[in-house]
């Protein structure tokens, strides 16, 4: 058995893992990071949030994901043929809508080949990337976490480090190990869905590049474009739903419901048998321990609702290498450090799921109505954008500090709330601004 010694072993070559290992091998860090895959597989989460490109710009990757002919995304199409769980008929959340100095911008991304381009960086910034290494084992010392052991190409290996990353998903290796994983049972749904090609843009009623979401009685559907003439389609729903019918009669059922994603498949023909993905939404409330932090979603997934699962596990994967980075810099920092980058953990994903909790409880223009008290209505829907686009660590988002105040839409059990941008940390001193300014211009004209 061979054994190495690293700063920090990564499980894990999704985009949190990979994320992470970028910036650690860019601080200079030792790190081995272990992917069990012998090469990047497909997942759904293909569409980023604009938010996403202004950390990657801070981080130094915008550019490299630009570099890629991935589909360009301007904005989201929400549809309510219903009118009962989002906005009446169709509302669009346009990125240029979200104020000054933020990306108008996102991309809808192949997730094998997006999952590939970050670890090929990782790689090349100094991380040692093995393919098809599986984690058999977790070290530990007394009850501190001191690496893994794993095997590739039949051979078992040791790699001790001062700190383990989790980056393993819904793998989930430490919170598997000790117990920490948590459904959320209001939110356990179902995904079936497929990819179409054939896709021709003149079709769409709406916007080319924009992901739609379709609201209906039983659960919602989604349309993704992937390239110029392919198309991924799923819908989303509770488990019995799906469980009283099969798979394909309720995809087409669904699918029927939202006439404006049947017309932009006009023409399109499937590419892939029918997916099913199960049991979404979990938590750890636990998300460090000694020797080990969670990243991403192998310590919390929210439904696809919204689109923010990769940001949010890019976002954890940059806070978390960052806390890394200072506590091998200043041992005696480490506990505050990591305690910090655990609330601004738990800070996201409670926002994220609670937007998507806003949405399936049918309150999310409630909760705007209720911000709207105190804003106006044009900065009443700047922050309803900038929410939907990856806004969930500001202290100033209007609509967010709405849903905040619903402890039934808690996701963890009581914490600090670590707000800062993780995208645009330069522009929270403005929000702040702006959020008084509004306050005083209603406050002037008495509405």
């Amino acid at each position: 058995m061979t054994s190495t010694s690293v700063d920090v072993v990564v499980i894990g070559a999704g985009p949190a893992g990979s994320v992470a290992s970028v910036v650690l091998a860019r601080q200079g860090r030792s790190v081995v990071l272990l992917e069990r895959e012998a090469e990047p597989r497909f997942h759904i989460g293909e569409s980023l949030l604009p938010y996403m490109m202004g950390l990657f710009e801070r981080i130094g990757l915008r550019e490299v994901l630009a570099s890629h002919d991935f589909v360009p995304k301007f904005g989201g199409e929400f549809i309510d043929p219903t009118e009962s769980k989002f906005f009446s008929g169709v509302f669009r959340a346009d990125f240029a809508k979200q104020g000054e100095g933020r990306f108008d911008r996102a991309f809808q991304v192949e997730r094998r080949r997006f999952d590939r381009v970050l670890a090929e960086q990782a790689a090349a910034d100094g991380a040692d990337v093995h393919f098809g290494a599986t984690v058999t084992a977790l070290l530990i010392e007394g009850d501190r976490t001191t690496g893994v052991r794993y095997e590739e190409n039949g051979e078992d290996h040791e790699v001790r480090a001062t700190y383990v990353i989790d980056a393993s998903g819904r793998a989930g290796t430490i919170a598997n190990r000790f117990g920490l994983r948590r459904t959320v049972e209001k939110l356990r749904m179902v995904a079936v869905y497929r990819h179409y090609a054939g896709l021709d843009e003149k079709h769409n009623l709406g916007v080319a590049g924009d992901i739609q979401v379709g609201a209906h009685a039983d659960g919602w559907v989604w349309a993704i474009p992937l390239s110029e003439d392919v198309i991924s389609v799923g819908t989303v729903m509770p488990r019995g739903v799906l469980a009283a019918s099969t798979p394909a009669q309720v995809f087409e059922e669904h699918v029927a419901r939202v006439p404006r994603i049947v017309a932009r498949l006009t023409g399109t023909h499937p590419t892939m048998d029918l997916k099913v993905e199960t049991d979404y939404c979990y938590h750890s409330d636990t998300v460090v321990g000694p020797g080990w932090l969670m990243v991403g979603d192998a310590g919390c997934f929210g439904d696809p609702m919204f689109s923010g699962g990769v940001l949010v596990a890019a976002a954890t994967a940059v806070r978390a290498a960052e806390a890394l980075g200072a506590a091998l810099d200043d041992p005696t920092c480490a506990q505050q450090q990591i305690q910090a980058y655990s609330d601004f953990f738990k800070t996201g994903y409670d926002t994220y799921i609670r937007l998507i909790h806003a949405f399936y409880d049918g309150e999310l223009v409630a909760s705007a109505a209720d911000a709207g008290r105190t804003t106006s209505q044009d900065m009443l829907e700047r922050y309803l954008i900038r929410l939907i686009g990856g806004d969930f660590w500001s202290e100033h988002n209007a609509v967010a500090q709405e849903m905040r105040k619903r402890s039934e839409w808690d996701t963890f059990a009581p914490f600090q709330r670590q707000f800062g941008c993780p995208a645009y940390p330069h522009l929270d001193e403005a929000d702040r601004k702006e959020r008084v300014q509004a306050r005083i211009r209603r406050a002037a004209t008495g509405s």
